[in-house]
């Protein structure tokens, strides 16, 4: 009898049930909104990022807009990044009415290149924009000595790279303005959410008051507005969720790095040549392992791949189209053959399946899959 195998997502958020117990609680308890489980949980984050003041957010979108406001970024400022991230790194630049300003990516790392982003910097250049791909850093020492030397503020969108490290040191507990996400996908989720490391107390407090209508409140009925602020807080409700996964943190990364490491002893030294598509970088220690991507060779179309693998049960994604290729930037004024590598990438680039609880077989059976369409 032929067994019928499940289907494998790409990702696969995994709740505890002590978890869902909080949950429960906090629902129970009356109070779901910003309460005493965000406080928690910003306490926790704070620590685990070396006592660094942390403030939740109900995305992971909002604390790089807010972290831009804080910096004093604006209408007539250039924000430079990457143009392979999620739309929202570049539309923040946009909400706060500044001008994003491309840089190439690095065809190994798919980071920005830092190089590129040198050339890019004009005397209109606040801010850089770096985003760690799957989890992958770029070169933090090189940035900040970039940043130093153009008196320039850094928003690092670390929305993947939560348990990622560079010389030793966590992401986000150095550095400048660190933004992080625990969106759905996440290697630990709040369901929706996010959160901001920064440099001191006073830009915290500012954020609170972009996080929450610019209020202020003084004693038992003191009240002012002295920013325009938004609706951005956190509840409790994803706080606990956010508890709960975090606890978890640490094995849910080690995981992740035995999946990697079964990815690339699975697929073997030859796969590359072979196949004519591009593995990740394999020496990064620093990593938390996001996700695992390749790079598809030319002669085979995404969607064509896409649906090759749906056929087999695998689910792919994909990590992501170039961002100044969309009809909103196009009518920016952005074009093809700003970013030419990015560009390529982004067309051909995909995710294989990686999230904790996948079992060994389940890589075997991704590699097998991939390698019956490309080799």
């Amino acid at each position: 009898m032929t067994m019928t195998l499940p289907f494998l997502p790409f990702a696969k958020p995994t709740i505890d049930e002590d978890t869902i117990a909080d949950v429960v609680a906090v629902l129970r308890s009356g109070w779901i909104t910003s309460g005493p489980k965000v406080q928690a949980f910003e306490a926790a984050l704070s620590a685990y990022f070396g006592g660094r003041p942390v403030r939740t957010f109900n995305s992971g979108t909002c604390t790089m807009e807010i972290a831009l406001r804080v910096a004093g970024i604006g209408p007539g400022d250039e924000v430079i990044t990457t143009p392979i991230s999620w739309v929202a790194t570049a539309n923040v630049i946009l909400e706060v009415g500044a001008t994003p300003v491309f840089a190439d990516i690095d065809p190994v790392t798919r980071n920005i290149d830092l190089d590129k982003v040198e050339a890019a910097i004009t005397p209109r250049t606040r801010a850089i924009i770096p985003v760690y791909l799957a989890g992958l850093p770029v070169d933090m020492d090189r940035l900040y000595r970039i940043a130093e030397k153009h008196n320039l503020r850094i928003v690092e969108d670390a929305a993947q790279a939560i348990g990622s490290t560079w010389g030793g040191k966590r992401i986000g507990s150095f550095g400048d303005l660190v933004s992080f996400s625990f969106q759905a996908n996440k290697n630990i989720t709040s369901s929706e959410g996010g959160c901001m490391v920064f440099n001191n107390e006073d830009e915290a407090r500012l954020a609170e008051k972009y996080r929450l209508q610019g209020v202020t409140r003084n004693g038992m009925d003191g009240i002012d507005v002295d920013v325009l602020g938004g609706k951005f807080n956190m509840t409790d409700v994803a706080a606990a969720i956010g508890l709960g996964q975090f606890a978890h943190l640490d094995a849910v990364t080690s995981r992740r790095k035995e999946l990697a490491a079964r990815y690339f002893a699975l697929f073997g030294p030859d796969f590359e040549r072979i196949s004519g598509a591009q593995l990740p970088p394999a020496d990064q220690g620093q990593t938390n392992w996001h996700m695992f991507q390749l790079v598809l060779p030319q002669r085979i179309k995404r969607a064509d791949f896409m649906s090759m693998m749906m056929e087999k049960k695998i689910g792919i994604g994909y990590h992501y189209p170039a961002i100044h290729l969309f009809t909103l930037y196009r009518e920016l004024g952005y074009r093809e053959g700003l970013c030419p590598i990015g560009e390529r990438v982004g067309r051909q680039i995909v995710s294989l399946p990686m999230f904790a609880t996948m079992q060994d077989s389940d890589v075997d059976r991704t590699v097998d899959a991939v390698k019956s369409l490309l080799q």
